[in-house]
């Protein structure tokens, strides 16, 4: 997905099925930007936006409601419910258009200029995470990589120089990061959080295994590899329930009737 820095249409999106957004004003009194949007529905506006970018790759110019809702996951219902909350009504009668609706949801969610990003803990994870392509496609600069290793400050990756943590003021400033993700062993998390709050760092990405206090007016998002895999797990195993279940109830009748 291009991420376009200029001439970005203000628009607003009908939610009723199959309809176009049409242009209105920036100051309009449902603009986007003055709506409180619940979480879970900015959680799912990212999902259309990664599915949006697929079809526009492809040269798809226009998408149903359904077919929208089939390619995210969700039911017709609430995404027209979720898009209600970029606007108020459009156009009847043709289906989204894919790059209008593209540029909206990337307002939305405040990616229409890139975010620098510091990335704290070059291990393993923080290495995957430092290579990762597809951060500058959505809108995220990684600016920083920061350790406190001696074998590893200093090292290149994807062109950048990891840098000591210790320095972690200064280079929050020189930078000018918006968003630091901590990659690092629990122990080290809170004092690393409250360093960046107290630098002014107001969004963190917590990959620590452990819960982050912070004041009020700071968003983290905590990111639990295990407890997602823990998740998976209940759902394998009721799974597994099911199936014994549904093998008893089949075999049940064979027992009576060989009587």
């Amino acid at each position: 997905m291009t991420i376009r820095r200029e001439n970005l249409r203000s628009t607003r999106m009908h939610v009723g099925e199959g309809e176009l957004p049409e242009a209105v004003t920036a100051d309009s009194e449902s603009a986007p930007e003055d709506r409180a949007i619940p979480e879970a529905t900015v959680a799912r506006l990212a999902t259309y936006l990664r599915v949006l970018d697929s079809f526009e790759e492809r040269g798809v110019t226009t998408l149903s409601s359904d077919e929208l809702a089939s390619a995210t996951g969700v039911n017709s219902a609430m995404l027209r419910k979720d898009l209600s909350f970029l606007g108020s009504f459009g156009i009847r009668g043709v289906g989204y258009d894919v790059e209008t609706l593209t540029e909206l949801i990337s307002r939305t969610l405040g990616i229409t200029v890139h975010r620098a990003v510091a990335l704290i803990g070059i291990g393993n994870l923080g290495q995957a995470l430092a290579g990762y392509a597809g951060f500058a496609t959505r809108g995220f600069r990684i600016a920083a990589l920061l350790d406190a290793a001696p074998t590893r400050i200093g090292s290149q990756i994807g062109g950048l120089t990891v840098q000591d943590v210790a320095f972690l003021e200064q280079i929050v400033l020189t930078h000018h990061i918006d968003i630091a993700v901590l990659a690092i062993p629990a122990p080290a998390a809170q004092e690393l959080c409250d360093r960046l709050v107290a630098c002014g760092v107001s969004s963190i990405l917590n990959f620590a295994p452990t819960v982050l206090s912070v004041p009020p007016d700071v968003d983290v998002r905590k990111v639990d590899l295990a407890a997602e895999l823990q998740i998976l797990s209940f759902h394998e195993n009721q799974k597994e329930h099911r199936h014994l279940a549904m093998s008893a109830r089949k075999q049940t009748p064979q027992r009576e009737a060989s009587r």
